[in-house]
C-alpha cells in the first residue's frame, strides 16, 4: 500500500509500505478514503519531535471497513467509520471514566498515558495517511457513521480530532449559552473552538490571530476577528466587554506562539488569555505545550514556561487542559452533522490525492494564504487541482458581522 512516511525534518514522502492487516482478533481493517493533515502533524514535519524516520503518519482518518477480526461483534464489513485519533482500550481505569485520551494500557511506555496513530511518543501505531489502517479494539474505537457518510464525508472526517478538540476547549472552559468567549489562535483548532462556542449559543466569540484569510473565515461563521498585528488583543477584548473581560477563553496555539515579528514566545498566548478573561472565568487549553530542545526559549528547552501566575490567582480563574477524549464527544457531534445542524467542513481549503502530500505539507507548514485545512484522499489517482471550499455552516444563525472596533460586548 501507499503511505505518507516521515523521513526527517521537512521531508515526508509517499512510499510503498507493508499493507496494514488484522493482527489481533479485536482489530478492524479500514480502507482510508479521507485523512486530514493536522497542525500536530506539522510538529513532526518540522522535526520538533523524536519520531523515528520511516513511520507512516496521520491521525485524522475516515474510511470503509474491509475486514474485521474474529472477536469483533459490532462493527461490520462495509461500515463507514471515523476513527478517533486516540488509540484506547476501553477497559482501563481512565477509559472506563471516559478519558480515552489518557488510556493506560495502549502505550508501551508505562509512564505515558495515551496513545495515537503515527505520532511521536504515542505508541507503535502507524498513521492513516495511507490506503489502509489497522484499528485496535475496533468495536470500541470505530465510530460508525450514518448512511450519508459518503455525501458528508468532508464533514464527518472532522470528527477524528479537529472538531472534538475544538469542542473540548469550550468544554474545559465551561462555555454556556449567552456568554462571551475569546479564542487565541485562528488555525483549524481555533476555528473549531470558535465554531463550537457559536453552536453552543455563545453571545459573542472573539478570535485572535494575524492571518487575514483565517480571520476572514472566522468572521464568516459569526466570530469577531481581532488582528493582533494591528491591535493589542487584551485591550481589544476589554473594550468589547466594557472592561470586564470575556466570560470564557480558549488557548489553541501552544508552545509555538510567536509575535508579529516572527519571534517565538511559548508563554505569550497563555499570559494574554489570563488578562483577557474576567475574574472567576474559565479557560480551556488545548494548544500543545511540550519540552522542545530546539526552542529559542531557554525555559522551554527544559520543559518549562514562564506564566504570570499572580494574574491567574488574583482573578480566581479556573483552567482545564489536555488533549481531547474524542469518544466523549464524537457521537453527539456526528448527529449534529447528520441532522444538518452543523457543517464543520467550512474550514477545508484543499482536497488532494495522497500523492500530493509532500507539497501539501510544505504549503500548510508555511501558513500560505488560503491553506487552512487539507484533506488527502488515498486511492485518488487523477490529477485534481486543489479546490477552495468555504460553504456556509448549516443551520447556524449568525450575528451581524462586525469588526472588533464596531462590536459591543455584553457585560
Amino acid at each position: 500500500m501507499k503511505g505518507v512516511v516521515y523521513r526527517g525534518p521537512r521531508d515526508v514522502r509517499v512510499e510503498d509500505v507493508p499493507d496494514a492487516k488484522i493482527d489481533w482478533p479485536t482489530d478492524v481493517l479500514v480502507r482510508i478514503t479521507s485523512t486530514n493533515i493536522c497542525g500536530s502533524d506539522l510538529h513532526v514535519y518540522e522535526g520538533r519531535t523524536d519520531l523515528e524516520p520511516g513511520m507512516v503518519i496521520g491521525h485524522e482518518n475516515l474510511g470503509q471497513v474491509i475486514e474485521v477480526g474474529s472477536a469483533v461483534k459490532r462493527i461490520k464489513k462495509g461500515d463507514w467509520v471515523c476513527i478517533p485519533f486516540n488509540v484506547a482500550c476501553g477497559y482501563c481505569r481512565n477509559c472506563e471514566r471516559g478519558y480515552t485520551g489518557f488510556c493506560l494500557s495502549m502505550n508501551p511506555d508505562p509512564e505515558t498515558a495515551g496513545a495515537a496513530y503515527g505520532y511521536s511518543g504515542m505508541g507503535p501505531y502507524r498513521g492513516g495517511q495511507a490506503e489502509l489502517l489497522t484499528v485496535p479494539y475496533g468495536d470500541f474505537n470505530c465510530l460508525r457513521l450514518h448512511d450519508d457518510a459518503e455525501e458528508k464525508e468532508t464533514d464527518y472526517v472532522m470528527l477524528a480530532d479537529i472538531w472534538p478538540t475544538g469542542w473540548h476547549a469550550t468544554e474545559l472552559a465551561g462555555v454556556k449559552p449567552g456568554e462571551t468567549v475569546v479564542v487565541y489562535g485562528c488555525g483549524p483548532v481555533g476555528l473549531m473552538a470558535a465554531y463550537s462556542a457559536i453552536v453552543k449559543g455563545a453571545a459573542q466569540v472573539y478570535i485572535v490571530d494575524r492571518h487575514p484569510d483565517r480571520l476572514k473565515l472566522a468572521e464568516s461563521i459569526g466570530a469577531i476577528p481581532i488582528d493582533d498585528s494591528r491591535d493589542d488583543p487584551v485591550e481589544a477584548v476589554m473594550e468589547l466587554t466594557h472592561g470586564l473581560g470575556a466570560d470564557r477563553g480558549c488557548e489553541c496555539v501552544g508552545w509555538q506562539a510567536h509575535d508579529p515579528q516572527g519571534h517565538e514566545h511559548p508563554n505569550m498566548t497563555l499570559n494574554k488569555l489570563f488578562k483577557s478573561v474576567r475574574a472567576t472565568g474559565g479557560l480551556g487549553i488545548v494548544g500543545v505545550f511540550t519540552q522542545d530542545p530546539k526552542s529559542p526559549d531557554p525555559l522551554l528547552k527544559e520543559g518549562e514556561i514562564a506564566l504570570e501566575y499572580p494574574v491567574y490567582f488574583e482573578k480566581g480563574l479556573r483552567m482545564g487542559s489536555g488533549q481531547a477524549d474524542v469518544k466523549r464527544y464524537n457521537r453527539y457531534l456526528r448527529d449534529l452533522i447528520h441532522d444538518d445542524r452543523a457543517a464543520p467542513s467550512f474550514l477545508v481549503s484543499h482536497e488532494l490525492p495522497l500523492d500530493d502530500a509532500p507539497d501539501a505539507y510544505k504549503h500548510f507548514d508555511a501558513r500560505e494564504k488560503g491553506w487552512t485545512k487539507v484533506i488527502l484522499h488515498p486511492g485518488v489517482r487523477s490529477e485534481r487541482k486543489a479546490r477552495a471550499r468555504q460553504p456556509e455552516p448549516a443551520s447556524i444563525t449568525k450575528p451581524a458581522r462586525k469588526t472588533s472596533k464596531q462590536a459591543a460586548g455584553k457585560s
